[in-house]
């Protein structure tokens, strides 16, 4: 199945998988936080994801790492705001990861095609203001908060109980007016999730396909790398490509990554290998 998403006149065929480049304009991001909190940094570290075949460029002001401290909306916007007006002027998407509404809003107005919320559009005004800008969302799983949802997660049924969840958000969405060719999901790889969860999650991907919407894959440099292979976060490129490999084989439709230029070169290969 051919996805196609469409925002602000443009369009994005899912045809194959895309990637998706991480900025994090924060200091504590758990992986590069403090190497792009400037403008000139983050605007030149977008420059180069783009200039590496990155089709998406996700723009983070609030770190979710586990324990990470709430940011003011104030400190959010100016973090984030001026980088999309930068990346704005460039052939890519943007996107927007945030769970607040108003940076939803300016985010949009400033240019982003796509809001990436953590919390699925879980905080109060989230859905309605979602709506009203018409631009395509990603609703991710996540187990708890940011701060607790490391704290022994615990599932049924890991897969159907993620599923569940897509199942009501995908309900409230579209019961806000969100269009349903708007809606994309990601299972949430190190939100509230065990190592076994995580392995579970990318064993059995294809189980998301039922809802016929675009699936996006988030695990680079995860924690889950330290579990399994006892990597520091700067050591984790390996198994970061080896699941984006894996992601792509099993139809995910965006992988969101740090490492944008190894990351093509590992799809372009899966690409001219399928049967």
């Amino acid at each position: 199945m051919t996805y196609v998403l469409k925002s602000k006149n443009k369009s994005l065929e899912l045809s194959k998988p895309i990637i998706m480049g991480i900025l994090n304009a924060t200091p504590d991001s758990f992986s590069d936080g403090g190497q792009f909190n400037t403008y000139e940094t983050a605007c030149q570290h977008a420059d180069e994801m783009i200039a590496h075949g990155a089709q998406i460029i996700d723009i983070g002001g609030e770190s979710t790492r586990p324990g990470a401290p709430d940011v003011s909306l104030e400190e959010e916007l100016a973090r984030v705001i001026p980088v999309i007006e930068h990346v704005s002027k460039k052939d890519v998407w943007i996107s927007i990861d945030t769970s607040k509404p108003e940076v939803m809003k300016q985010a949009v107005e400033a240019g982003a095609h796509l809001i990436n919320d953590v919390r699925a559009l879980q905080e109060p005004g989230a859905l309605e203001v979602a709506a009203s800008l018409n631009v395509p969302v990603c609703l991710m799983h996540m187990q708890g908060t940011p701060r607790t949802m490391q704290t022994a997660p615990k599932y049924q049924d890991v897969i159907e109980d993620i599923a569940v969840f897509f199942e009501q958000r995908i309900k409230a969405c579209i019961d806000a007016g969100i269009k349903r060719e708007h809606i994309i999901l990601d299972p949430g790889f190190g939100f509230g999730k065990t190592l076994e969860h995580n392995l579970t999650i990318l064993k059995n991907q294809k189980a998301f396909h039922r809802f016929d919407l675009p699936v996006l894959i988030g695990l680079s440099r995860k924690s889950m790398f330290k579990h399994l292979l006892n990597r520091d976060v700067e050591e984790r490129l390996a198994g970061s490509l080896a699941g984006a490999m894996i992601s792509a084989q099993k139809g995910a439709h965006i992988i969101r990554v740090h490492d944008v230029a190894e990351t093509v070169d590992v799809l372009t290969v899966v690409d001219v290998c399928q049967e």
